[in-house]
């Protein structure tokens, strides 16, 4: 329990009515949730607006409301506090009411398109071999230590996010590596936290339903950068341009990780093959169980984090040697007698491209590559035809089905997909809304020495139809159907 007082600090406000010598127990922006002791910030949202929802706080006995613009309150005993924006306000209040934890923990950020959660949870995972407690963030799921909690978003909110720091502390954590979306940025819901670290991967086509333009979702990205402090690092992939970008005003040390161009840490290919990689690295050469151009990125970034981070680079390279895959990320399944399947989260143009070209640069010349594809619904229309363009001009055959259809109608998912193909494309290509339906028949279409891809949901255990979250997990239905062929 705190003082309402204690926890504006560094917050500019005006203070309506009522009085902040008032205790507080808890934070909330869902007046559903709110009781007499907790503070109600009244956030505008994209589907709704919070200070539509102050009276019905106020009904449920919450006597503490944290408002963006002016209000009329028929209850002389609640305290109103109105500040320039209450995002901002949730996030700054959040980190006090929890005694700033971010302060106290080696905290790495990650940003970019592609690569987060992998390069966040192998870091997560190295730190553990290396004897630390640590805590991850990610978007498939969030550990304290040992434990694992599921994950909602990519980035939690401000208060939830705090919580969880706080949390990593008490259960004697000193690191976390935790993966920071475009729309957490916009959102305020990472600010306040102090970063030891922040790291770019890349950027490509995303999220444009949501930041509408390539130059604002470039921007949203830069802004992390922009606020890392002056005893923080910079790292960002050289290789991409807009690396560049989000180092021009930081006040963070910077770096740079690299394949191709000169670089502060530069890694080389030797041997890529479906056994895993054999890489040079800062001179030394060791061999991975992870598969492909995209991994060597992401082990490259692990082992620069850890090397800022004070490591020593043998033990490192030790460690990494040992790390397994990430759920859902080029998650491979081998049947005796039937192709082999691979699960991946692609689910942007240049993801897809990505691990297209991995498995081409890989297969054997007389294997055949089936795609099965989907793109989500209530998502970046745009993006559609393009990943169509793409698995069709990289695949020997696609088959266009659903991913997470949500509330718009998976045959139109599917004719948005098929403006990307002439032609000759669509005739090639089958289209299947059913998604487990597609999935058996590329495997049966495939013979023992072919690949077939699912791409699209990766670690997801489930399926959205029409609001309604059911079972569906690819690895194990594509287990299921290759175990069917071997018996």
């Amino acid at each position: 329990m705190r003082k309402l007082k204690d926890i504006l600090i560094g917050l500019d406000f005006e203070l309506i009515q009522g009085s902040i010598e008032q205790e507080v127990t808890a934070l909330h922006f869902d007046s559903r949730k709110v009781c007499e002791e907790s503070v109600f910030f009244a956030i505008p949202g994209v589907l709704a607006d919070g200070h539509d929802y102050i009276q019905s706080a106020i009904d449920q006995g919450c006597r503490i409301v944290v408002c963006q613009r002016k209000v009329i309150l028929n209850h002389e005993d609640v305290t109103c506090l109105m500040v320039n924006d209450t995002s901002v306000a949730l996030a700054l209040i959040s980190g006090a009411f929890y005694h700033y934890p971010s302060e106290k923990l080696e905290l790495v950020g990650i940003t970019g398109t592609n690569g987060k959660t992998t390069t966040a949870t192998l870091l997560h995972d190295l730190y553990t071999d290396l004897g630390y407690t640590c805590g991850l963030i990610s978007t498939v799921v969030n550990k304290v230590g040992n434990r694992a909690i599921q994950s909602t978003h990519t980035t939690p909110n401000s208060v939830s996010l705090n919580l969880l720091l706080a949390e990593m502390l008490e259960q004697g954590c000193t690191h976390c590596f935790m993966e920071v979306s475009s729309h957490s940025v916009v959102q305020n819901r990472t600010l306040g936290l102090r970063f030891k670290g922040g790291v770019f991967t890349n950027i490509s086509h995303d999220h444009l339903d949501y930041h509408k333009t390539f130059d604002e979702y470039i921007k949203a990205k830069k802004r992390f950068f922009d606020g890392l402090s002056s005893d923080a690092f910079a790292l960002v992939n050289s290789d991409d341009k807009n690396g560049s970008v989000m180092l021009q005003n930081t006040k963070a040390d910077r770096y740079t990780y690299a394949l191709k161009t000169p670089s502060d840490f530069k890694a080389k290919i030797i041997e890529n093959e479906i056994s895993g990689l054999i890489l040079k690295m800062d001179g030394l050469e060791f061999y991975s169980r992870l598969i492909g151009r995209f991994n060597a990125y992401n082990l490259l970034t692990v082992f620069a984090v850890a090397r800022l981070l004070g490591q020593d680079k043998l033990q490192i390279l030790s460690a990494l040697s040992d790390l397994k895959s990430v759920d859902g990320r080029f998650q491979y399944v081998k049947g005796e007698q039937g192709p082999t399947a691979i699960v991946d989260y692609a689910h942007t143009p240049d993801a897809l491209e990505n691990v297209l070209s991995t498995i081409n640069s890989i297969k054997k010349h007389q294997s055949k590559l089936y795609t099965v594809l989907g793109c989500g619904g209530g998502r970046d229309a745009t993006k559609r035809p393009l990943m169509a363009a793409i698995a069709s001009r990289l695949s020997d055959q696609i088959i266009l089905t659903s991913d997470n259809p949500r509330n718009e109608n998976p045959e139109a998912i599917l004719e948005d997909m098929k403006k990307g193909l002439n032609d000759e494309q669509k005739n090639k290509a089958l289209s299947i809304s059913d998604r487990r339906e597609a999935i058996k028949l590329a495997i049966k279409l495939a013979d023992v020495k072919d690949i077939v891809l699912l791409a699209g949901k990766g670690h997801e255990k489930y399926q959205e139809i029409k609001g309604v979250k059911h079972d569906f997990d690819d690895y194990q239905i594509a287990s299921e159907f290759l175990n069917q062929i071997n018996n």
